[in-house]
């Protein structure tokens, strides 16, 4: 899916305002600029947005009237989306979709409705079908925020033998081994630190690290991960914000270089991404500056296919914002950020 050095991105967004639905755009990698921002599929709150591993479909969160899922989308070579069908059930939409690397499931976390699903693609056409697995959780934690279940990722282990999921709500890191048939069972769950509020998972390349990012204690949390039986254990706590910022932040989006060299982290509020580097033995991070988004509400980043870039989307500032990104040092420089997208929320890359 590329053009000369030109890339393909999308853009999930919240419906409101002047949103229609999922953008795409074109970066031009050789050039360092974005451009051919536009409307590719409408649909309302595509909120968060996954592609298949051959690039050949795009699964997203859905909302259509009363009901919520996810809906299924083909590629054409030249980046345009087909809509192929939806599949949800009455109440709020998920809030974050994966696919495995076969294209057999797509997993979804509900925040609202507190659970995670499991949902078989027909391999024929990349339709999704209805659920076959649905966990409701239970509990709640100390936050006023935290008064229910809040499930915000649902994500494969690098090994694809266990579903990571995270619990905003209950401040825990649960695991799921799947079935061949796409059922979800429990066999691990790892309580993190209370009233943190996590969020968002990332995994080191080397498959045993793991970082989670906290919405509300603003933190990353660094994790080993146990493939033999799908556990995780705490290695560091390290807080995405300067000492002394003490006004409203909300931690977001997590990404780490495919080198698993740099992890970048998200803050909405103080408007900036943490920029950290890993030790190449333990994982564990040492800071290295914040890099200001140039907007408000971080939601969040991607790196393009290259890494030379990062692509953020400013979510109540209707702005995303290039980044070049020195590989050498996981240092970010300020290339645009008056490029137009209302209200986005995730940024993917063909």
């Amino acid at each position: 899916m590329t053009r000369n050095d030109k890339y393909i991105g999308y853009i999930g967004t919240y419906t409101k305002g002047d949103s229609k639905g999922i953008y795409r755009f074109s970066l031009d990698a050789a050039a360092g600029v974005i451009a051919e921002v536009e409307v590719a599929a409408e649909l309302e709150n595509p909120t968060y947005l996954t592609i298949s591993n051959d690039n050949r479909y795009l699964y997203s969160v859905a909302k259509e009237g009363k009901s919520g899922g996810v809906a299924a989308f083909s590629i054409s070579e030249t980046g345009g989306l087909t809509a192929i069908n939806s599949e949800g059930s009455e109440g709020s939409s998920p809030c974050h979709v994966s696919v495995d690397s076969q294209n057999r499931y797509v997993f979804s976390a509900n925040y609202h409705k507190g659970q995670v699903e499991s949902q078989p693609i027909n391999q024929e056409n990349g339709s999704v079908r209805p659920a076959v697995s649905v966990v409701k959780h239970e509990g709640r934690g100390p936050d006023p925020r935290q008064d229910k279940p809040h499930t915000h990722y649902a994500g494969l282990t690098p090994d694809e033998k266990y579903l990571a999921v995270v619990e905003l709500g209950i401040d825990a890191l649960i695991t799921y081994e799947i079935s061949a048939e796409g059922k979800l069972s429990e066999v691990s769950r790892l309580p993190l630190k209370a009233g943190s509020g996590p969020r968002h998972l990332v995994f080191h390349p080397n498959g045993t690290i793991a970082y989670v990012m906290t919405e509300f204690s603003s933190e990353v949390i660094v994790l080993t991960y146990h493939p033999e039986n799908g556990h995780f254990t705490e290695k560091q706590y390290i807080s995405t914000l300067p000492d002394d910022f003490k006004e409203n932040n909300q931690g977001s989006a997590i990404h780490i270089s495919s080198d698993g060299r740099f992890v970048y982290a998200g803050n909405r509020g103080h408007n900036s991404i943490a920029v950290f580097r890993a030790d190449i033995f333990s994982g564990e991070l040492s800071f290295i500056e914040h890099t200001s988004t140039e907007g408000d509400w971080p939601r969040d980043f991607a790196l393009d296919p290259t890494e030379k870039f990062i692509v953020a989307s400013n979510q109540e500032s209707s702005n995303l914002v290039l980044f070049a990104r020195d590989d050498a040092t996981g240092r970010l420089t300020l290339l645009n950020s008056d490029i137009v997208v209302p209200h986005p929320v995730c940024v993917k890359f063909l």
